[in-house]
């Protein structure tokens, strides 16, 4: 019979939103540490991201500012990068750092970093994928049609797909943010450990999604198992 009000394999997900939790926790409590930390050479974090992407030759990349808290981001199409409002005026090592990491996305762009093409060039499909896979894999799970679970596991290996490229994408980003920002001066030796701490923090809800991911693919083949096969 058919789980309907309960689910046993949604345990297979616990110890994954642990980490998930764990990681939001996290990387909210070190960015709010550092956030109270100023740099010495007192520069907010947007004129330290003009500054090394003019050092880059990226000067033709504007630096704007969009509303949220950490909604920090470097759009590939519209070669942009935009800081969040409690990063864009701080002068603190946390919002630097941020800033610097976005900076390392525009670096990437700008050498053709492979995993960064390739993340670009599955996003739409993904999108897409991600938003059909449990429709039809339920759809299917629910009246016997091993065809629709089948698509709906295929389409959310993309999903995986995504998650796998997406680590070396952030963690390349945050290597060249701290390189720089060395390289530069922009912040002194024991600062960039504080900007390094906020980065590995954050690197972390990255890990705890792709973690996820996994969970969740291990969970529908466990499905497919129990109950693809009944009549």
């Amino acid at each position: 019979m058919f789980p309907f009000f309960f689910d046993p394999t949604m345990i297979l997900l616990i110890p994954a939103l642990v980490l998930a939790l764990w990681a939001q926790t996290r990387v909210k409590a070190v960015f709010a540490r550092y956030s109270t930390v100023g740099s010495r050479r007192g520069v907010t974090a947007a004129s330290a991201a003009r500054a090394l992407l003019d050092r880059f030759g990226l000067s033709d990349v504007p630096v704007g500012r969009v509303s949220g808290n950490l909604t920090d981001h470097y759009d590939p199409r519209k070669k942009s990068l935009s800081l969040s409002d409690s990063v864009y005026s701080s002068s603190s090592i946390a919002a630097i750092g941020v800033a610097a990491h976005e900076v390392g996305h525009a670096i990437q762009d700008s050498v053709n970093y492979s995993p960064l093409k390739i993340r670009n060039a599955i996003v739409p499909v993904v999108g897409i994928g991600s938003s059909m896979a449990f429709p039809l894999f339920f759809i299917g799970l629910l009246f016997r049609g091993q065809a629709l679970m089948d698509l709906g596991i295929l389409l959310f290996l993309g999903v995986i797909v995504f998650h796998l490229v997406t680590l070396p994408v952030e963690f390349d980003a945050s290597n060249r943010a701290l390189k720089a920002l060395g390289d530069t001066g922009l912040l002194s030796m024991d600062e960039i450990g504080g900007a390094g701490a906020v980065l590995k923090a954050a690197s972390w809800t990255y890990v705890a999604a792709t973690v996820m991911a996994f969970a969740q693919m291990i969970r529908l083949l466990f499905l497919r198992g129990m109950y693809g096969n009944r009549d």
